[in-house]
């Protein structure tokens, strides 16, 4: 009988110092996040910060590089290690060069990357111009495949990684006026799932989190404003916060491992129904 006591009271001490590790897991790992210098994507690494990430803050172009500082220096105020990284996820060289900086930065290899960079260019589709469709799709699309093949190349060798997609509600319902924007987002879904499906056996986790209406400066001036309430169920835009601790959660180790090839809606439940 006293052996038996002693064996459950090991599995039970055994479980404790499992849960322990899993929820420390994240702690002084590198994590990236995309488009990182404003609105949803702070907010991102402050949830991260806050978990013990050594923050990435990624902007594309020098005029956001006092921004991405602040960040950092927001990060750090929360007891994380950050960097800024002047990146334009468009283009693959510059996708590499960062993880060659992220990799000669910390002793840890990359453990999450977020991949929130994404812009608008809103027109009706029969006035949109041919650069204007690109654009989106470079970066909303493009830049999300680029981001997150660099990444899964570190977490597949190292068979441990979180990637986060950024995706959209309006990927899997549609919008007037967002023919690219739209798009875009419908392929990060797609995309997602087959990613998830190609590094799940190599330890990596692919998932999206799908934001309706948030408040942010891409939003703040679309027209329409009480119409869109109106077919929210909970009558308000999202706060940028709310997202990320969706992300939060994809992140942490206890919470989400088991988690992958999905879709989070965070958009007070305008896509019920899809």
């Amino acid at each position: 009988m006293f052996s038996r006591f002693l064996f459950l009271l090991f599995v039970v001490l055994l479980a404790a110092v499992a849960g322990f590790q899993l929820r420390m897991s994240a702690a002084g790992k590198p994590a990236l996040v995309t488009g990182s210098a404003t609105g949803i994507g702070r907010q991102i690494a402050h949830q991260l910060a806050k978990e013990g990430c050594n923050l990435v803050i990624n902007y594309p172009f020098e005029g956001l590089k006092e921004a991405a500082d602040a960040v950092v220096q927001e990060c750090k105020d929360l007891g994380a290690d950050a960097i800024a990284v002047e990146a334009d996820v468009t283009k693959p060289d510059q996708v590499a060069d960062m993880m060659k900086t992220i990799a000669s930065t910390w002793d840890e290899p990359l453990y999450i990357c977020v991949n929130n960079a994404g812009i608008t260019k809103d027109s009706l589709a029969l006035r949109m111009k041919p650069a204007d469709w690109q654009a989106v799709i470079d970066v909303n699309l493009s830049g999300v495949f680029y981001c997150a093949q660099a990444s899964a190349k570190v977490m597949t060798k190292a068979r441990a990684g979180r990637i986060v997609n950024i995706a959209s509600v309006v990927g899997q319902i549609g919008n007037v006026g967002q023919a690219n924007y739209s798009a875009s987002k419908g392929g990060v879904i797609a995309l997602t799932k087959t990613l998830a499906k190609e590094f799940g056996g190599r330890g990596v986790t692919v998932n999206a989190v799908c934001p309706g209406f948030i408040e942010t400066p891409m939003t703040k001036d679309l027209p329409g404003v009480d119409q869109l309430l109106a077919a929210i169920p909970l009558g308000r835009f999202g706060q940028p916060e709310e997202v990320a601790g969706m992300v939060r959660f994809l992140c942490t180790d206890d919470a989400s491992g088991y988690m992958t090839g999905h879709m989070f809606d965070v958009d007070g439940g305008i896509g019920i129904g899809v």
